[in-house]
C-alpha cells in the first residue's frame, strides 16, 4: 500500500522538477525528500527516479505513478470536503492574492467573513498571479485571486476552476496632462518585472502605438510605481483597483480601446466543495461587487 505523504512528494517533484525545489516548498530537507522517495521506490518495487546530471528525473514508471498520485490527492481532498460538509469545521483557508486585491478586496472580504463565519481562519499571502496559480495547483494554497489581461490568455489548468469577479479598467498614468500613448515614446517607463502578464501586456500596448518602451524601472510594488510617476520620473499603466475610491496622486488618461483586466478567483476542483472555501470565495465576490457599487 502506498503512503499518501510519499505520493505527494513524487507529485511535487513532477511539478517542480528538482528535489531542492520540493524541499523548499514543503519545508523539508533535501535528504528527507530523497529518503522518502527511496522508500516509495521500494514500495513500488521499481525505479521511479534516475540521475540526470546533478539532478534526478522521473522514469516512465515514475511519471505514471506521479499521475496516479495527483488523482489520489484529489480523491483525498474530495473526501475531506465531504466530511467538512457533513460536520462543519474550522479548517483554515489559505489564500493567495495579487497586490491590488490585498489592498482593496481582501480587507472588506475579511470584514464580511468576521460576521458570517467568525471561527473561520483565513491565511493570506501576497504572491504574483503566476506563482499563486501554480502553488494553488500544487496545493500550497486553497484559493487564489488572479488577473487576466485583454488579449493575453493564461493556460487553463484542468485541475482548477475559475470564478470571474469582474473587470478592472487599465489607464495611462502620468504626472500632469499627457496626450496619446504614442506621445510618450521618449519617456522613462515603470513596469512590473519581466515574466509577468502585466509586463508583457504593457509592452505590447507600447509596441502597438509604434514604439519600444524605455523601461528603466522594473518593480513589483505598484505603490513604488505611483511614487515614481507622481514625482515625474516615469510614466506607466495602472489599474483602477489600485485607488479604491481614493484620489489618485497621478493623472490618469485613456488607453487605446479602453482596456480592462479580468479579476478572477480560482480553486482546485477537488476542494471547491469545502464550505470554508465557498465562504471565502463568496465574501471575495461580494467585496468586489461592493467596490463597484462605491
Amino acid at each position: 500500500m502506498f503512503e499518501l505523504r510519499r505520493l505527494r512528494l513524487l507529485h511535487e517533484l513532477s511539478l517542480r522538477g528538482t528535489l531542492a525545489a520540493v524541499a523548499d516548498a514543503l519545508s523539508y530537507s533535501p535528504s528527507t525528500i530523497s529518503q522518502q522517495l527511496a522508500q516509495l521506490e521500494r514500495d513500488a518495487g521499481i525505479a521511479l527516479l534516475v540521475p540526470d546530471g546533478r539532478r534526478v528525473r522521473l522514469t516512465e514508471q515514475g511519471a505514471a505513478l506521479a499521475a496516479h498520485a495527483a488523482r489520489a490527492l484529489d480523491a483525498d481532498e474530495e473526501m475531506r470536503a465531504e466530511l467538512e460538509r457533513l460536520q462543519p469545521s474550522i479548517a483554515p483557508v489559505r489564500l493567495a492574492v495579487l497586490q491590488t486585491a490585498a489592498r482593496t478586496i481582501v480587507p472588506t472580504a475579511l470584514t464580511l467573513l468576521a460576521e458570517r463565519a467568525p471561527m473561520l481562519r483565513v491565511e493570506l499571502a501576497e504572491v504574483p498571479p503566476e506563482e499563486g496559480l501554480f502553488e494553488l495547483s500544487a496545493r500550497g494554497f486553497d484559493l487564489a485571486i488572479a488577473e487576466q489581461y485583454p488579449g493575453l490568455t493564461r493556460a487553463h489548468r484542468p485541475d482548477l476552476e475559475r470564478h470571474t469577479l469582474g473587470l478592472d479598467p487599465l489607464r495611462l498614468a502620468t504626472r500632469g496632462a499627457a496626450g496619446p500613448l504614442g506621445d510618450l515614446a521618449d519617456r522613462a517607463w515603470v513596469m512590473e518585472p519581466v515574466g509577468t502578464a502585466a509586463r508583457e501586456w504593457a509592452v505590447q500596448q507600447c509596441r502597438a502605438a509604434g514604439f519600444e518602451p524605455d523601461v528603466r524601472f522594473s518593480l513589483a510594488d505598484l505603490g513604488a510605481h505611483v511614487a515614481l510617476i507622481a514625482s515625474g520620473h516615469a510614466v506607466g499603466m495602472l489599474p483602477d483597483l489600485l485607488w479604491n475610491g481614493s484620489r489618485p496622486p497621478v493623472t490618469l488618461g485613456a488607453l487605446p480601446g479602453d482596456p480592462a483586466r479580468e479579476i478572477f478567483a480560482a480553486s482546485r476542483r477537488s476542494g471547491a466543495g469545502r464550505p470554508g472555501i465557498r465562504l471565502v470565495r463568496d465574501a471575495i465576490a461580494d467585496a468586489f461587487d461592493g467596490l463597484g457599487a462605491a
